[in-house]
């Protein structure tokens, strides 16, 4: 990771990659239009809105909402960069959403629980505005007042931001969001999870493989280790997958994509029918709840991303 980041003794840190922000804007190829608002001195968001067409009646119909947390091992990147903003904007043209993208203070200056903090403190800032218009008092956000459906509010992130975008869904299931909102769906890409039980992938890049080890120890100096449940979600002593917030029709919806050196850890089954497993196909998100769950070939039990999102398909019952 040092062609990454670098840490002193001192304490100072260097980046390499990742944090040079370029400003919100409209982009001239989608018409996506996004901008940057403070939600506390040390938590901001960059939202994304898709322009408004004949097909949504107007600026009348109202959009489902992703709330997208950064990849970066908890200490690389912004939410402002070039990378997230180019993808955030495509995101949003594409499955006609509305994205929030989230700020959070990074590792080793800020260790966690701060960004699992930060995040949560923006998703409860998103969920203030579910009774609609006036009810976000002075910090309200017509994007989300105005046209968010927070019947179909997902979270969402890949690497450390899958991580943390679990641990949202996990927290929502035990601690009620405000006005009553609920999580309907959660994207999971990559997940930065660990275990001191190596997986088949792991064995292609040792030396990736050791390196996430090590972050995990910076950005967390007070861990036990990697089975514990924060990078470890089916560590002993980490609570049960039954408490995900994901409830879209009743279901949990939770994917991972493509294959990665750690994919294996984002599709470990949760166990027992009538809860989600986990499978990944290029581009698609797949679960199934059947307790002899079998992995989908590409013409069935697929969701494409747009319709996770906007709670369009019809997810398999066996």
């Amino acid at each position: 990771m040092a062609q990454f980041i670098r840490v002193y003794k001192s304490g100072r840190v260097e980046r390499y990659f990742g944090s040079d922000p370029v400003p919100a804007s409209t982009d001239a190829a989608t018409g996506v239009a996004s901008k940057d608002r403070a939600i506390s001195p040390i938590v901001a968001v960059r939202l994304y809105l898709p322009p408004a067409t004949e097909d949504d009646g107007g600026s009348r119909r109202k959009l489902p909402i992703l709330v997208y947390f950064h990849g970066g091992g908890f200490c690389l990147h912004t939410a402002f960069n070039f990378v997230f903003h180019a993808y955030l904007t495509s995101l949003a043209a594409r499955t006609r959403a509305i994205v929030v993208s989230v700020e959070y203070r990074l590792a080793p200056e800020h260790p966690l629980p701060a960004a699992y903090d930060d995040s949560w403190r923006a998703l409860c800032w998103v969920a203030s505005h579910a009774a609609g218009a006036g009810s976000g008092g002075e910090e309200e956000e017509p994007w989300l007042a105005d046209r968010g459906d927070f019947s179909r509010l997902s979270v969402g992130g890949e690497s450390a931001g899958a991580n943390i975008a679990h641990h949202m869904a996990m927290r929502a299931g035990a601690e009620p969001l405000p006005r009553g909102a609920r999580i309907s769906s959660a994207v999971v890409v990559h997940p930065y999870f660990l275990g001191a039980g190596r997986v088949a992938s792991e064995e292609t890049d040792p030396a990736m493989a050791r390196s996430v080890v090590a972050m995990w120890r910076v950005v967390c100096p007070g861990t036990t280790g990697v089975d514990e449940p924060r990078i470890n979600p089916l560590a002993a002593g980490a609570p049960g997958l039954r408490r995900l917030a994901c409830s879209c029709a009743s279901r949990r919806r939770t994917c991972s994509a493509t294959a990665a050196a750690r994919t294996p850890r984002g599709s470990v089954p949760t166990g027992g029918p009538g809860r989600w497993r986990c499978w990944r196909w290029p581009g698609r998100a797949t679960a199934s709840t059947s307790s002899t769950w079998r992995a989908p070939t590409p013409s069935r039990r697929t969701t494409p991303l747009p319709d996770l999102l906007t709670c369009k398909s019809s997810w398999p019952r066996g």
